[in-house]
């Protein structure tokens, strides 16, 4: 019988306001590739934090070979061979590969670094990983593979038991993730415990013994790779009735005879071929997973990053967004997913922040009308719901709803027809969500249109007139017929290579 490696024991673990984890338990077998599985939020990277000592378990335990592994820093976790390989290689430019891979764990000789035995060492592990590289050679001029195979060496250097590789390939071409799984397959073999974190059910199948799905904080189950199939495993994360959740109170108003934007072959820096049309009075969902890039889009068409390539129209007519101004302009608004960065000014007023966007129409001569502010204010709160009216009071003393309530004023006084929301209920309890969700339907009723991006499920199938799949970039799949807006659907398009 297979020993079990890691133990987790009832693990549950409490943010201000938010309990991320809940009564997690199972275990992973001795020198197995274990996968977890689970939506955007489902709890793997905090569970896997605490494993790795960035976090402490509110309560519960971990058990590594059946001793408590309840470390208190990253350093600790090393230490103890319990290592995590990031899915972007965070490297010192001017350090060269091995004094990377040994940083902070130095060898010393009389005091002294000694390079001599880091580099052999370093090198052997580089040789038998088949790197092309050298211990010698600098990190600047290595590609992404390289990166992620100087990670995985420099777990060996550390003497690494448990070795976590959360989503390894994200950025790895079809050969270089060959290799990675040869060699994962090969320190299976020597008795390491690989614990692989992806979205990619190909890979899943192709490289994991075991598979554990968490969902919205809570251990869901553990299969075995050869007993499950992909279906199963997408019904499992799923696993809840859309109807509890975002529901439309107001008939659809799109009206298809009329298309208020257009983004024709969009390319960035992490998006490439970026196609779709959107409706006056439509919301349009825009559906994926991490790293599917939808952000990154919305902020290149709000002309907050560039844009490489591609054209975007409004209303028929060509528009070139070189900053959030021009969008502005063109009657295009973006409410950040972080609202406390992007959203409003911590220091400012519900007032002041209720109408950045439009302090020019209460200028003149150099001065402002506060009174004209003041009924401004007081016009959009009423509009939004707003709960606490007081222009004075700051808005970084407000709930997440009511913060997200006044982006939202902000954004309506500015009269925009296109605006673009990105998150639209993170970080919001269950009562403010239907009411920012009667706000959206309040908008398209009046002729608007929304583009909304959520990493909810049932947010998109609930709430969407039409939804688009996006991962790693591209544009994976479209749905228009209701019928088809079902989790499963959304999240094959989302972890399958398909085209819409």
């Amino acid at each position: 019988m297979e020993e079990n490696k890691i133990v987790f024991d009832h693990v549950r673990k409490e943010f201000p306001g938010v309990v991320a984890l809940k009564d997690i338990s199972f275990s992973i077998k001795k020198g197995e590739v274990h996968a977890l599985l689970g939506e955007n939020g489902a709890g793997k990277s905090t569970l896997l934090n605490i494993l790795h000592g960035v976090f402490t378990a509110t309560s519960g335990e971990i058990l590594l070979d059946g001793k408590p592994a309840n470390y208190s820093s990253p350093y600790e976790a090393i230490e103890k061979g319990v290592i995590k390989v990031h899915q972007e290689v965070q490297v010192v430019e001017n350090l060269n590969v091995a004094q990377n891979i040994a940083l902070g764990f130095e060898r010393t000789k009389a005091g002294l670094l000694d390079y001599k035995d880091i580099n052999a060492r370093v090198d052997a592990i580089l040789q038998d990983l088949g790197c092309s590289f050298k211990s010698i050679d600098s990190v600047s001029g290595l590609g992404v593979g390289d990166l992620q195979m100087m990670a995985i060496a420099k777990s060996l250097y550390h003497n690494a038991d448990v070795i976590s590789l959360d989503e390894p390939t994200s950025a790895l071409s079809t050969t270089e993730i060959e290799k990675l799984f040869d060699i994962v397959r090969d320190l299976k073999k020597k008795g390491l415990t690989i614990i692989f974190i992806s979205h990619k059910l190909d890979e899943i199948f192709e490289i994991a013994d075991r598979i554990t799905i968490l969902r919205d904080g809570e251990y869901v189950g553990t299969k075995v790779i050869k007993e499950t199939s992909k279906p199963e495993l997408i019904r499992m994360m799923v696993g809840r009735d859309v109807s509890e959740y975002a529901v439309r109170l107001q008939p659809s108003c799109v009206d298809h005879s009329k298309v208020v934007f257009e983004a024709r072959n969009l390319r960035g820096k992490t998006f490439r071929d970026i196609s779709f049309k959107v409706y006056k009075g439509e919301i349009l969902g825009f559906a994926g997973l991490v790293g599917a890039r939808r952000t990154e889009v919305m902020r290149a068409i709000f002309g907050a990053d560039p844009l490489y390539e591609g054209e975007i129209y409004v209303n028929g007519q060509r528009v070139i967004n070189k900053s959030p101004e021009d969008a502005l302009a063109h009657g295009i608004g973006l409410i950040s997913e972080d609202r406390k960065r992007e959203g409003f000014i911590p220091s400012m007023s519900n007032c002041m922040n209720m109408n950045m966007a439009v302090l020019k129409q209460f200028q003149k001569k150099g001065f402002l009308n506060f009174n004209g502010l003041v009924d401004n204010f007081n016009k959009f709160a009423e509009s939004v719901h707003l709960n606490i009216r007081n222009p004075e009071h700051l808005t970084k003393n407000l709930s997440g709803g009511n913060q997200q309530k006044v982006i939202v004023a902000k954004w309506l006084a500015t009269n925009v027809d296109i605006l673009i929301f990105d998150e639209p209920t993170k970080g919001v309890d269950v009562g403010a969500k239907s009411e920012i969700y009667k706000l959206m339907e309040e908008f398209v009723a009046r002729g608007k249109t929304i583009i909304m991006v959520s990493s909810e499920m049932t947010e998109v199938i609930g709430m969407s007139d039409r939804i688009i799949i996006m991962r790693e970039g591209n544009i994976t799949g479209e749905l228009t017929d209701k019928s088809e807006f079902e989790g499963e659907i959304i999240l094959a398009h989302a972890m399958e290579e398909s085209e819409r």
